[in-house]
């Protein structure tokens, strides 16, 4: 089992996006709910085992273009797992960081 946190970037306007619903699911099952903070950081979403999972961010306040952003990741390891998320009216990008 490992850990889980995330953080959601404002990249247009240059800041942190506060505020942003975040779900954890894997399959049909939520996992985790949680919002980011001031710092657009959720530190511990939740403890996870190995297998695939979607992050569904609530971008609505941030994008009418894209209203919800899903991640879809695989935990393969034991490593800690962090996904954040670059946000801008029209586009999206993540990776997974450290």
């Amino acid at each position: 089992m490992t850990t889980l946190s995330t953080h959601v970037l404002d990249s247009a306007g240059g800041k942190p996006a506060s505020g942003i619903a975040v779900k954890l699911l894997r399959g049909d099952e939520v996992v985790a709910v949680d919002v980011t903070d001031a710092d657009g950081r959720i530190g511990r979403l939740a403890d996870v085992e190995h297998g695939l999972y979607q992050l569904a961010f609530d971008t609505s306040a941030y994008s009418t273009f894209f209203p919800e952003v899903t991640i879809t990741f695989v935990v393969a390891d034991d490593r800690h797992h962090h996904v954040p998320l670059l946000l801008s009216p029209f586009s999206y990008s993540t990776y997974r960081g450290s």
